[in-house]
């Protein structure tokens, strides 16, 4: 299983516009998705054995950080031709399977993974209050297959720093999933993954 880890992102970046479709095909503009303690961006995907390892607490973070005032989202940048489990209709299955009650958005164009320089799945983005960049990083030290419990850890105690006006403390280890599959931009250069 290939490992890529995240870009890491300059702190204080701004959070990219995006207005995306979720799997029934309802549009969502990120403006509308940000909450009053500040905004969680998680770029994932449904095949990913990295997502598959920690969706289930994705489900139960979102729904406990939506609760406290946080915007939550997940965006699928995958090419779903290539990776057709990834396709927009088989979102809402995988959704509810996992019990993700936040936004689950496919971004066609990979134009908004590009924005953000998401490298992987899951692959997160923490902005405060004002709209910038204050973590970005790993979920917590699990990986597949490796017998350790997933957590939460390091992106809880990032959210939590969020919500009490403090940035987050410490280093902020990269997360490592598979790449994102990225469409080919043509027969010249082949694939772009």
């Amino acid at each position: 299983m290939a490992r890529t880890p995240s870009s890491m992102v300059q702190l204080g970046t701004p959070m990219p516009s995006f207005t995306l479709p979720d799997g029934a095909g309802i549009a969502h503009a990120s403006d509308a998705l940000q909450g009053p303690a500040g905004t969680l961006v998680i770029f994932m995907c449904n095949h990913c054995p990295f997502v598959v390892h920690v969706a289930a607490e994705l489900g139960r973070l979102g729904a406990e950080w939506t609760e406290r005032g946080m915007g939550v989202v997940g965006i699928n940048s995958n090419d779903a031709a290539t990776y057709p489990e990834d396709d927009p209709s088989h979102m809402p299955a995988f959704a509810e399977t996992y019990g993700l009650t936040f936004p689950y958005l496919f971004d066609a164009s990979q134009d908004v993974a590009r924005a953000f320089d998401a490298t992987c799945t899951p692959d997160f983005f923490l902005y405060g209050p004002s709209g910038t960049l204050v973590y970005r990083g790993q979920l917590d030290a699990s990986r597949p297959g490796d017998g350790s419990p997933v957590t939460g850890n390091d992106l809880r105690k990032a959210l939590e720093a969020v919500s009490e006006g403090r940035p987050p403390a410490g280093q902020q280890s990269p997360s490592i999933g598979c790449n994102i599959k990225w469409k080919s931009c043509g027969p010249c250069c082949g694939d772009a993954s």
